[in-house]
């Protein structure tokens, strides 16, 4: 590192540190309340998917669904004259399925000395150090929420670029508390002998074919199980409760293997003030609804899938006081690094109020001969 380099460095450290309140940022320091938020600030104006869904701070790291959506009804009377109680409707629940666990993530990244030494004279160079890195936070919880399966004590980036083992995200939590709201197999995945085949799961969407019915008992000659992606999203649809199954807000996300891109579009937006972000990360909306339901593209989903919900029933906590860091300078490495760690965890805040269709393939069924 070059010497000008070095001291713009000392004094962006410096800077982390008084903000800090703490002597050096070298040592591994709880970061405080105001540069935290600004940090979760910046992290969600990063990314219009994170904006529409809900980011809370807890306190505990582990508890019970805050419940965000009600998840029922609170109109009612009751005759208080003859001595009866008004009884309250309880919002939330005790429920196993709902509690959370608020698991460490560590977010760390490094800059070489050369990348820091060509941005030596620009008068942004510390925003510059660690530009993007909010963008990227906000990214990685996404795929984490779509991708998460296990929490590792380990984790292995190249081996899992999906970033499915740093944490249990929404969808895995479906398969695992309401394996009801989730569709991953159609009727006509077998064996050559006739079999189910669990390791050959599959939905198939063709049009013009003779599609499985069940009063006809035709999985054999059947060559689809549905015609089209609406008739399956309207299918999927039964499976949100009935006190939401007619909400306004449901929207229905879609993999980008299923859905033409010239159906999606940005819709570009500016702020009302220069002080304004527009997200870098956005939502792509369709021109074409399914199954009466705005249609909707968003980083990282999985590319032959689609769930129904409210984007307000996703949420991720993250556990106050918990957020760690270190700025160091690693010259055996030619970089400076930044440690980061922060506890959180990825909610459905009511199950009943999203459906999970996986598996979904577009053409129809491989021949399969009589099971007889």
């Amino acid at each position: 590192m070059r010497n000008d380099t070095r001291k713009l460095f000392t004094r962006y450290a410096a800077r982390v540190a008084l903000l800090n309140g703490v002597a050096s940022a070298a040592v591994t320091f709880a970061v405080d309340p105001t540069p935290e938020q600004k940090l979760e600030a910046a992290i969600r104006a990063s990314s219009e998917f994170l904006q529409a869904i809900n980011i809370i701070p807890v306190t505990n790291q582990k508890g019970q669904a805050l419940g965000v959506q009600t998840g029922r009804s609170i109109a009612g009377r009751t005759n208080t004259s003859g001595g009866n109680r008004r009884m309250p409707g309880r919002i939330g629940t005790n429920s196993e399925k709902y509690a959370y666990t608020c698991e460490k993530t560590n977010f760390d990244w490094a800059r070489g000395y050369d990348q820091l030494d060509a941005w030596r004279h620009r008068p942004e160079f510390e925003r510059i150090l660690s530009g993007d890195i909010a963008t990227q936070i906000a990214l990685d919880r996404i795929m984490i929420g779509f991708h998460g399966v296990e929490v590792a004590a380990d984790t292995d980036r190249d081996a899992n670029p999906d970033l499915s083992d740093v944490n249990e995200g929404w969808l895995y939590k479906l398969r695992t508390h309401a394996p009801a709201q989730v569709i991953d197999d159609g009727e006509l995945t077998v064996e050559s002998d006739g079999t189910n085949n669990d390791a050959l799961k599959a939905i198939y969407v063709k049009p013009g074919v003779t599609l499985y019915d069940p009063e006809l008992d035709n999985a054999v000659t059947a060559k689809a199980d549905y015609s089209s992606l609406d008739a399956l999203v309207l299918d999927a649809k039964k499976g949100i409760h009935e006190r939401h199954r007619s909400d306004t807000d449901l929207v229905v996300i879609v993999g980008h293997d299923l859905v033409d891109d010239k159906y999606f579009n940005i819709a570009q937006t500016t702020g009302a003030t220069a002080t304004e972000v527009e997200a870098t990360d956005r939502i792509l909306r369709s021109s074409k609804s399914l199954g009466g339901l705005p249609a909707i593209r968003v980083s990282g989903f999985p590319g032959n899938a689609i769930m129904i919900t409210k984007l307000s029933n996703l949420s991720i906590y993250w556990q106050e006081g918990t957020r760690r860091r270190r700025l160091v300078d690693e010259p055996e490495y030619d970089q400076v690094a930044n440690y980061e760690s922060l506890n959180e965890a990825y909610v459905v805040e009511e199950y009943e109020l999203a459906v999970l269709v996986e598996n979904i393939a577009l053409g129809e069924a491989p021949a399969r001969p009589d099971p007889a």
